[in-house]
């Protein structure tokens, strides 16, 4: 076989995948290297490597090898063409997951502003404006099965009402003076504010599930999308919730 060559071992390294995963594409004929050694052993040859991408590519967006064996044998297909659907197909796949993610610490965050109260508790702690039941409904349906709903729940079922009301308090500190800093004209950017904004990170990381940065400016945009999250911080201080949204933006790059 001219040009070259590698072993199973060499592309199991390359690719990412076992060399059980390379016999078992031989076996069912979905990728055949392109020649042996005089041992006997498999030899995989560039035209190989771009089939078994190509393979790695439809797998990683979940088709089948029955699918993806029909999709890389057709005669008709223009790689180029190929590559622009793959392209296509992953950038609409980032899309959802991002819609996903943003959705997931949307369902968090209403979730650690009422969970684990009876209904006269949420409402004597939180208040009555807000619908923490239709909330909860919401994001139990959506993200129920998640890890992370998981950790919310596991944490947040120690807490009694008493330990809301804390919570509660800790929280509304930290809300109180990012307000006084934007009444008082300190920018989001300001040390002041990026602070506070840290401040607010923390207090989610403590008392429900993990908060990094970049799960922070999640939170951040849902803020300042979701009216009834908008409306929250907009009845603390007119201009709140965006002031809030543009200081958890600043702190994260601060620690980039």
């Amino acid at each position: 076989m001219g040009g070259m060559s590698y072993s199973v071992g060499q592309v199991a390294s390359l690719a990412g995948v076992t060399v059980r995963t390379l016999h078992h594409y031989d076996e069912i004929g979905l990728l055949v290297p392109g020649g042996r050694s005089h041992a006997g052993h498999r030899r995989y040859d560039d035209a190989d490597l771009d089939r078994l991408q190509q393979i790695l590519f439809y797998r990683e967006l979940g088709f089948p090898l029955e699918d993806i064996g029909r999709l890389v044998a057709d005669p008709d297909t223009d790689p180029t063409e190929l590559l622009r659907r793959q392209h296509r197909l992953l950038t609409e796949r980032i899309e959802r997951l991002a819609r996903m993610a943003a959705a997931v610490e949307h369902a968090l965050e209403a979730r650690k502003m009422g969970i684990q109260l009876t209904p006269e508790e949420r409402f004597e702690v939180f208040g009555r404006e807000q619908d923490w039941e239709a909330l909860d409904r919401e994001a139990e349906q959506r993200w129920g099965g998640t890890e992370a709903w998981a950790e919310s729940q596991r944490r947040s079922a120690r807490y009694g009402k008493a330990d809301w009301e804390r919570i509660k308090a800790e929280s509304g500190d930290i809300e109180k003076r990012l307000a006084e800093a934007l009444a008082d004209g300190a920018p989001a950017d300001s040390e002041t504010a990026m602070d506070l904004a840290e401040e607010h990170r923390g207090h989610i990381g403590r008392h429900f599930y993990e908060c990094g940065h970049d799960v922070h400016t999640c939170l951040a945009g849902m803020y300042v999308a979701d009216q009834r999250f908008t409306a929250y911080y907009e009845k603390i201080r007119p201009g709140l919730a965006r002031y809030l949204h543009d200081a958890i933006h600043a702190n994260a790059r601060r620690h980039a």
